[in-house]
């Protein structure tokens, strides 16, 4: 008589196992995100597993070589820029965003690109091949090198990859695969760990570059266990709202690259395209002589990047004053409000206050500060900024401005675009270099300072 199967508990946020419930997760500290499961057998080693032969041997450092990586290009600058110059061969990618974002749709366009010197094999677990045909039509991918197969188990998966030796592989999505030798279902936290690991040994001895699409969850982190992020070389986030058409892809790991990089993309009919020139397509459209509107500049990586922020303030209707932030920090919003009423007698305390950034960027750097208030006094006073004006500064609990980096980058960047008067700290003007002719440069010390050389009088 077979032994009764025993159960354990793993937490959906870190992998962390246990053999009784908990409220809160001991490994991670989250509440609630402990799943009850059947206790697992160890896979076994007949097809998901390598011989001795593959296991590798201490090599002195002097030894190693040190010649720079080979990498791939995509065919899409951007996307280059996340990936720190490319796919890097051998490396393990994984791509994460809220459905219908564009994942699946950017790895069908980079394989009429590299199909034309790579062999390419595209693993479909959620799309049937006349599913993927159709959406190859409509985005005009036509190479013959790439091969789809649509198939769940992912140790058929690793056996086809051994078999053909693509120059390539795509897997979409980790969630949809599963390992037959365990009992949980797809999608499962030992179902997603076991299958990337399974990827990851069976395309790494063989030096091929893997792209794994990952589904997200409500709390909009990457479904499945944690480690899942550690396996990995790179992960991208697709960020931005469905229903507009701008999509961010941004690099929150990379091995190979800097994670400060962003790629702005433009979602259209025929699939995804990149913008190469962001702050002018933030910008499109931006009100004239309307208050509560003010334009900064943000450094992405290396990239300086132009953003209008809008600011409401309006009186409130209710005993309690909303706020609300779309695009920035909300802690940071109240700070500053906080800031503008004890150091520069702004008063906000019975309105309710609302900030947006437009074009679906977020603005996690702190010489955004400025423009935020910026935006905000200007609805307060009804006032509004000029336009030709750009502001950027960090706000101090003093209600002091703080100096910023890449001052040179940020100001070449606004005169490039036809802004003539820039606003920045005072601190920062000893930091310029170069002729900055087509555009006055004023430095000022505080808030009200500022409110009086970008206002429009």
């Amino acid at each position: 008589m077979a032994a009764k199967a025993k159960t354990t508990y793993v937490c959906t946020s870190c992998g962390f196992e246990s053999v009784k419930w908990y409220g809160k997760c001991p490994g991670c500290g989250e509440w609630n995100t402990m799943e009850e499961q059947l206790r697992e057998a160890t896979p076994t080693k007949s097809k998901g597993s390598f011989s001795a032969s593959h296991v590798s041997h201490p090599i002195p450092i002097t030894g190693l070589d040190e010649t720079e990586e080979h990498r791939y290009h995509t065919g899409m600058s951007e996307l280059d820029r996340v990936l720190g110059g490319g796919i890097v061969k051998g490396s393990l990618v994984l791509i994460s965003g809220d459905p219908g974002i564009g994942k699946s749709t950017i790895l069908l366009q980079i394989c009429q690109y590299l199909g034309r010197e790579l062999k390419v094999l595209y693993v479909s677990g959620e799309e049937s091949g006349r599913q993927i045909k159709l959406r190859a039509t409509r985005l005009g991918v036509t190479t013959p090198n790439l091969l789809v197969m649509t198939e769940t188990d992912i140790q058929a998966v690793a056996e086809e990859i051994r078999s053909l030796k693509p120059d390539l592989v795509m897997i979409d999505s980790i969630q949809t695969m599963n390992f037959t030798d365990l009992n949980s279902s797809p999608g499962s936290v030992t179902q997603v760990r076991e299958c990337t690991n399974a990827i990851m040994r069976c395309c790494k001895p063989l030096d091929i570059p893997t792209i794994i699409v990952g589904h997200v969850n409500k709390d909009g982190a990457i479904a499945g266990p944690k480690v899942l992020e550690h396996i990995v070389d790179a992960v991208l986030y697709f960020e931005g709202d469905r229903q507009m058409t701008y999509r961010i892809l941004r690099a929150v790991k990379n091995r190979y690259g800097s994670t400060n990089e962003i790629g702005v993309f433009d979602m259209g009919e025929n699939g995804l395209h990149q913008v190469d020139n962001p702050s002018e397509a933030m910008l499109a459209g931006r009100p004239v002589n309307v208050s509560g509107t003010c334009v900064t500049c943000v450094m992405e990586g290396s990239r300086p990047i132009l953003a209008e922020i809008q600011g409401l303030a309006t009186t409130t209707g209710f005993g309690n004053p909303r706020r609300m932030s779309t695009g920035f920090d909300y802690n940071r919003m109240n700070l500053l409000l906080a800031v503008l009423e004890k150091r520069a007698g702004f008063y906000f305390s019975n309105l309710d206050a609302y900030i947006n950034v437009v074009g679906g960027l977020r603005l996690d750097e702190p010489a955004a500060d400025l423009a935020v208030a910026m935006s905000l006094i200007s609805s307060l006073k009804d006032i509004s900024i000029r336009e030709d004006a750009i502001v950027f500064g960090e706000v101090g609990l003093a209600g002091e401005l703080r100096s910023v980096t890449h001052i040179d980058a940020r100001i070449s960047e606004a005169a490039r675009l036809g802004f003539r008067r820039c606003i920045l700290p005072y601190h920062c003007l000893k930091k310029t270099h170069g002729q900055m002719d087509t555009i006055e440069l004023i430095g000022v010390k505080n808030l009200r300072e500022a409110f009086d050389a970008a206002a429009a009088r």
